[in-house]
């Protein structure tokens, strides 16, 4: 699983994603993050998204807002890389409305099929199925801050706390599990938000945790001109609950 910001680095996402898939070999799988969390009533990104707006514009703006689409809608603020992974030929993505995973390789349709709404990122998601098959993360010039592998760990810690999300998705989409707005038989398929509870994922205190994880257990180097990072998943997971089990109240 990577995460990059390619920016300043000298490194085009497509050769990159190339390269990585040339590294992985036939039996390798490469993922990423392709989430968009402007599909949302609470996000910062939608947020920011309706800043200034009145209470009128920000009701016909939602109402405008599209259903996700996973073979259309683009990620948002993953970067170009996750892009390129996205669309990449032969490219399968998980069917979450907002934290959904893109990826090319073998056994991408398994890793990607139902992402229940009820699981942004727990045990159900790609993310839990990496995490129970022991894969490695590459963050190429970002830091812990933004190390999606740490969210599982909110999952596994005593009574989490839990709030409520809201989406647009289309009714009846294939492959995306619990919590779908109904339809009554005989009416046409549609799009419409729908409200779900889930962990209250807060990513505030990732570089803190980042910074207590082992240095003997992360590999240090570069990708072309960019500082990059290779470790465990389970082991990022590992830390990062133990941490949050000691540190969070």
């Amino acid at each position: 699983m990577t995460h990059a910001a390619l920016g300043g680095t000298g490194l085009r996402a497509e050769a990159l994603r190339d390269a990585l898939l040339g590294l992985l070999g036939p039996r390798g799988t490469l993922a990423v993050p392709a989430f968009t969390p402007e599909n949302s009533k609470t996000s910062s990104a939608h947020l920011e998204r309706i800043a200034g707006l009145s209470e009128e514009e920000v009701r016909a703006f939602r109402e405008r807002m599209p259903a996700f689409d996973p073979e259309r809608t683009a990620s948002h603020g993953m970067g170009v890389l996750a892009e390129a992974v996205r669309t990449a030929p032969g490219a399968v993505r998980s069917g979450h409305p907002q934290t959904s995973f893109a990826a090319v390789g073998e056994g991408s349709r398994e890793l990607c099929a139902g992402h229940p709404l009820t699981s942004h990122l727990g045990e159900e998601s790609p993310l839990g199925k990496m995490c129970g098959e022991g894969w490695k993360v590459l963050m190429i010039n970002v830091g812990f801050s933004v190390c999606t592998a740490f969210h599982l760990a909110e999952y596994r810690i005593p009574k989490p706390p839990l709030r409520m999300y809201e989406c647009v998705v289309k009714v009846n989409l294939p492959g995306l599990a619990g919590g779908r707005p109904g339809r009554h038989e005989g009416e046409p398929e549609g799009e419409g938000w729908t409200a779900y509870e889930d962990i209250a994922l807060d990513d505030s205190d990732f570089a803190e945790i980042g910074r207590s994880f082992p240095e003997d257990r992360v590999h240090r180097g570069d990708v072309g001109r960019a500082p990059a990072m290779l470790f465990s998943l389970p082991d990022a997971v590992d830390h990062a609950l133990e941490w949050m089990t000691e540190n969070r109240r």
